[in-house]
């Protein structure tokens, strides 16, 4: 009775057309290599997958450098940090359950900039034990920012996944920040955005989802632009692809009382702490009803606690943080703190005020 045949190794495929070809080797040169070791060329191709370059290509010095790459992803810990001082408040509870069920369901979270959409987010993901990737939009990125393409690791040019992929299979979080800043570039994403993974044409190979895999968009504005000018670099999104968001979460500024919280955490002062949060509060609803055009967000009032700090000066705290805005604005704010605070005394009386903001808040 005849031996069966001794199945044929990777190692001896790769030594052979090593030494028969070289390194960068072709179908032609697989289809040899399975009549030398006569078995069917698709044994010799399922053995030297973890080689494969691109379509019809195949590189034998790569599986080292793809090995390297592959275990310090691996290694890497994507689980955002909990923040024992963030304060749940807004849409939180609602995000929290979307990434519990595990179902994709992409979210589109829209509001004005520093109330927290973002760290919502996040700190969701770190109390479910969630990994998150977040990825900051701008117009340039593209698709290969996103999907991935080829990269230059120890000499060797092999395929990097891009955020997306690596959100795909590892059944993570991906969140967009700032995607109304995008181009059309992003339409890379509609497939994605349908869960039913993605193409990578590339390296002709078809990555589906992960169970957990979802995605969140964060965004100054709901995908139309900014007729206000507020958010410069908005742009208007392709109208599929917001379509592709089943629901969009409209955050506010959090309550007078949670935002004492969310500074309490920061500062122990309780007395400035308020008058902050009021002062605050003043300026929002004049900005509202149309009196100005700049407004104190949770994120200046957190800027503004951890200056007091750091310089142990209220006054200057305030200035510092308020240097942004352009000088009338800054010194009718000032002003407005004045009348909020009357142990602080930060305003400049010979810089012009914004009379409009000082009658409504008078009257």
């Amino acid at each position: 009775m005849p031996f069966a045949p001794i199945p044929v190794s990777t190692q001896d495929i790769v030594t052979y057309l090593t030494n028969k070809c070289g390194t960068e080797v072709s179908t032609m040169h697989l289809q040899e290599a399975s009549e030398h070791f006569d078995c069917s060329l698709s044994t010799v191709k399922k053995r030297l997958k973890i080689y494969k370059h691109s379509i019809g290509k195949w590189d034998l010095t790569i599986q080292e450098a793809r090995e390297k790459l592959e275990k310090t992803v691996q290694k890497q810990n994507l689980i955002p940090e909990v923040n024992n001082s963030f304060v749940k408040f807004g849409n939180y509870n609602d995000i929290r359950k979307i990434i519990q069920s595990d179902m994709f369901y992409p979210t589109f979270v829209t509001g004005l900039s520093g109330n927290g959409k973002t760290f919502s987010i996040e700190q969701a993901c770190a109390q479910l034990g969630k990994e998150l990737i977040r990825v900051n939009i701008t117009i340039e990125t593209d698709e290969d920012d996103l999907i991935g393409g080829f990269r230059l690791v120890d000499g060797s040019t092999i395929w990097h996944n891009g955020p997306v992929i690596e959100a795909l299979e590892r059944g993570a979080i991906l969140l967009l920040d700032e995607i109304d800043l995008a181009s059309n570039k992003i339409l890379c994403l509609q497939s994605v955005l349908e869960g039913n993974g993605v193409f990578l044409k590339k390296i002709g190979k078809y990555v589906r989802p992960s169970r957990g895999f979802n995605v969140f968009a964060t965004a100054n504005t709901k995908g139309k632009g900014s007729d206000d000018g507020r958010f410069i670099g908005t742009n208007v999104l392709n109208e599929a692809f917001l379509e592709r968001f089943p629901v969009t979460f409209e955050q506010e500024y959090p309550s007078a009382s949670v935002e004492k919280k969310i500074l309490i955490s920061e500062c122990s002062d309780d007395k400035f702490v308020s008058h902050l949060v009021d002062w605050a509060g003043i300026i929002r609803k004049t900005f509202y009803d149309g009196g100005i055009d700049e407004l104190i967000s949770t994120r200046r009032l957190v800027h503004i606690i951890r200056a007091y700090s750091i310089f142990n000066d209220k006054a200057k705290a305030i200035k510092v943080c308020l240097n942004r805005f352009d000088d009338e604005t800054k010194q009718s704010f000032m002003e407005l703190y004045d009348k909020v605070d009357a142990e602080v005394d930060i305003s400049d009386k010979d810089e012009v005020s914004n009379q409009e903001l000082l009658n409504q808040i008078n009257s």
